[in-house]
């Protein structure tokens, strides 16, 4: 499967490119330095329709397809993951009511998202059920017409400050993963609050924090779907929102390399521009070589979605874990060739590789990845 963006997307590129540069980057230093919410950055994306891109036209959006998305992740990831996540990760949280909600629930939660009245939360990870998702303990008992919801979720991005959360309990926990169904969960739920907030390596204005249900009660209109199938809905949202983790560790990977280009082009050793050395020439080449092939992965599988090609698990697996490990490998490099200049955080690409380093972690390790991609191979 193939892709050639379109001049519409292109057009798009070159609008958040600009947005990114000019409004998002002045502010990134501060924002990693202080790890609070951007809520300018937040009116700034409202302002400009963003939250709604991803959503139903019936519910205000502008219902854009995969490539669209990745394009938006992987220009604002540019210059700063963080400010991506306001974004990236409310769409991550609507996926299971686009998956498995009912008109009406679309249309009451959906269309307030679009307009960007507020941000949403996607809650699957505990403390003790990271990748064995099988393994969590919240319960959500039915009594009467409401489920009372009771445990607990971790590392939940946009989580202080969201005011949806697509939450995923036991309703059976004797049946395991067939036992756990999706809820959505207003943020003024009585028994709901926010418990701690995390203080984290990288993408520290993107607010992670713990979730506390005790005594939830959550209405039975509230269940996405099926009971028992809410398992079924995380893994499809992570299937079509993996390839936006991909793009934001794509547009960090691209964020670093341009950094190091300018750089070596402008520090002067030994009378010339490093970029004269042929060391650091083959190092920038590399770069080069692993951002291209990570991105022809990752808009090969958004233009899978968008056409409805089988064995998405496969691809979007692929798609993250070659991405990440880019992001990870372009950036360390970044700073070894700025040097002591690199180390220092007053240059972006030291944020850069901290940032990048979470890509390999959220929305399944790059290991879980490897295991779907193992697993799809030998099937």
């Amino acid at each position: 499967m193939q892709y050639i963006t379109t001049p519409e997307q292109e057009q798009f590129r070159q609008t958040i490119r600009k947005l990114a540069e000019e409004k998002v980057a002045p502010r990134s230093a501060e924002i990693d330095r202080t790890g609070e919410c951007p809520w300018d950055i937040f009116e700034l994306f409202k302002a400009n329709d963003l939250f709604g891109v991803a959503m139903p036209k019936e519910c205000g959006g502008a219902d854009a397809d995969m490539i669209t998305l990745c394009i938006f992740c992987e220009e604002m990831s540019r210059v700063d993951p963080a400010c991506s996540n306001i974004v990236q990760s409310t769409w991550l949280a609507s996926e299971p009511i686009l998956i498995a909600g009912s008109p009406e629930q679309k249309k009451k939660y959906l269309t307030p998202l679009a307009r960007g009245d507020g941000m949403f939360a996607f809650g699957l990870t505990e403390r003790n059920a990271g990748s064995d998702a099988a393994s969590m303990e919240s319960i959500a008992r039915l009594q009467g017409d409401n489920y009372i919801l009771n445990g607990s979720k971790c590392f939940i991005t946009n989580g202080s400050v969201s005011i949806t959360y697509s939450i995923f309990a036991k309703t059976d926990p004797d049946r395991g993963v067939r036992g756990i169904s999706a809820f959505i969960v207003p943020r003024d739920t009585p028994g709901f609050s926010i418990g701690k907030v995390e203080d984290k390596l990288g993408i520290r204005g993107s607010q992670v924090a713990e979730l506390i249900f005790e005594d939830c009660p959550i209405p039975r209109e509230n269940l996405l779907g099926e009971e028992g199938r809410g398992f079924t809905y995380a893994m499809m949202t992570l299937d079509r929102t993996r390839p936006h983790v991909a793009a934001q560790a794509l547009g960090i990977a691209q964020g670093a390399l341009d950094y190091a280009v300018k750089y070596a082009r402008e520090r002067v050793q030994f009378k010339a521009p490093i970029a004269s050395l042929q060391a650091v020439q083959f190092m920038l080449a590399d770069m080069a070589i692993q951002i291209e092939a990570a991105r022809a992965m990752v808009y090969r599988t958004a233009s899978a979605i968008d056409h409805k090609v089988p064995n998405l698990s496969y691809l979007s697996a692929i798609a993250k874990t070659f991405a990440s490990d880019t992001a990870m490998r372009v950036t360390t490099d970044a700073v070894q060739i700025m040097g002591g200049y690199g180390y220092m955080k007053d240059q972006p690409v030291e944020r850069m590789m901290r940032d990048a380093k979470i890509t390999q972690i959220y929305e399944g390790t790059n290991q879980i990845q490897r295991v779907v991609i193992s697993r799809a191979l030998l099937a």
